[in-house]
């Protein structure tokens, strides 16, 4: 570290500032080095860390193990502002993350409820749409939900606009099921839209989609060269194969940086406000209905069935608006109990640390 100022610090180019800099005061009065992670690989994690000699940034090896959490999405991830001890043996070793501001979680894959980090501290959330196959509307609204729900800017990239001819009529259909979102259609093999999407990329980036959307072709094309290795996709279906396999950090040409994550077949939500935001226009018509607590079924004077009837509100949207609901719910519902089988088992083991023969009142006669 060079300074003691944030825009000294080589890190800043990284979304490093002034507020970080007064968090992490605690940290550097313990000795800590600030520090980016890069990228997670089991119980172990590269680190962006500033030389404390030549100020000069250099990638470190460290273990994550001692900030590890029964919580996964407590876990140290990609994205995220670590505290590290860089004279541990015999390694360095990360001691705690500093708050996150943002995050995107998605519930994990199969019947469990836990929840994980997909990328933390991230400003935009690009989700990467393929254009050489049909786009699955609902699919593109759980990422939007999920980059809503993230507290970062959801971003629709309709990519390979190079292999198809009605591009502009699907960019139309995608931007009807993304209010409040920017939707662009890009081409990284002839950099159509290219300009366009590097403009409005600002501070950290997360890239999301599907295996086969060219994510990893974005990637190489967004930092001016060839830093994630490409696979062909299926001719059949346009299906790929899992071309990124962890979640890692990737310094942009044009500044800032962008976590490219492997293709997700699953994106299971993980509660909170991202589906409301995803269907805002539902939400909008809602709020004009006769009956708050309306159930948008048979009750009168209800404005989403009007619009089902008169067609301006797809039922295709709504059947999908209304699945995502009761997902959400599903998952606030085995949290909730997650939560109090967690209080139980405190309670019985300080109750048990209570009854126990090392407890001073068990046969103080004064005390019974």
């Amino acid at each position: 570290m060079t300074s003691n100022t944030s825009l000294a610090h080589p890190l800043s180019a990284y979304g490093w500032n002034d507020d970080r800099a007064d968090e992490f005061t605690y940290f550097a009065e313990a000795g800590l080095t600030p520090a980016l992670i890069s990228r997670v690989d089991r119980g172990r994690c590269d680190l962006l860390v500033a030389d404390p000699d030549t100020g000069e940034l250099r990638t470190v090896r460290a273990d994550t193990r001692p900030v590890g959490d029964p919580d996964p999405v407590k876990c140290p991830c990609t994205g995220d502002w670590a505290a590290v001890d860089l004279a541990a043996q015999p390694m360095p070793t990360v001691t705690a993350l500093l708050d996150r501001t943002t995050a995107i979680v998605r519930k994990t894959a199969g019947g469990r409820s836990d929840g994980q980090v997909l990328a933390a501290n991230i400003d935009t959330v690009m989700i990467a749409v393929s254009l050489a196959a049909d786009p699955d509307l609902g699919r593109i609204e759980r990422f939007l939900a999920l980059a809503w729900e993230s507290g970062a800017a959801p971003l629709v990239v309709l990519t390979k606009a190079d292999l198809v001819d009605d591009a502009d009529f699907i960019h139309e259909d995608v931007e009807k099921i993304a209010p409040g979102a920017t939707v662009l259609t890009v081409s990284a093999e002839t950099d159509e839209g290219m300009d366009v999407l590097r403009a409005c990329l600002h501070g950290a980036t997360a890239l999301v989609g599907q295996s086969g959307a060219g994510k990893s072709t974005l990637t190489n094309a967004l930092a001016g060269r060839r830093v994630m290795a490409v696979q062909e996709t299926r001719s059949v279906d346009e299906k790929g194969r899992h071309t990124t396999t962890t979640r890692e950090l990737v310094p942009l040409e044009g500044g800032g940086v962008v976590i490219d994550t492997p293709g997700l077949r699953e994106v299971g939500l993980y509660g909170g406000e991202g589906v409301d935001l995803a269907f805002a226009d539902i939400a909008g018509l809602a709020e004009q209905c006769r009956f708050d607590d309306c159930s948008h079924r048979s009750e009168p004077g209800c404005a989403v069935a009007a619009a089902l009837e008169d067609g301006t509100l797809p039922q295709r949207r709504m059947d999908s608006y209304l699945k995502l609901r009761r997902e959400n719910d599903w998952i606030a519902s085995r949290s909730d109990a997650r939560l109090a089988a967690e209080r139980l088992r405190k309670w019985k083991t300080v109750s048990k640390s209570m009854r126990g023969p090392n407890n001073p009142t068990r046969h103080d006669p004064a005390r019974r």
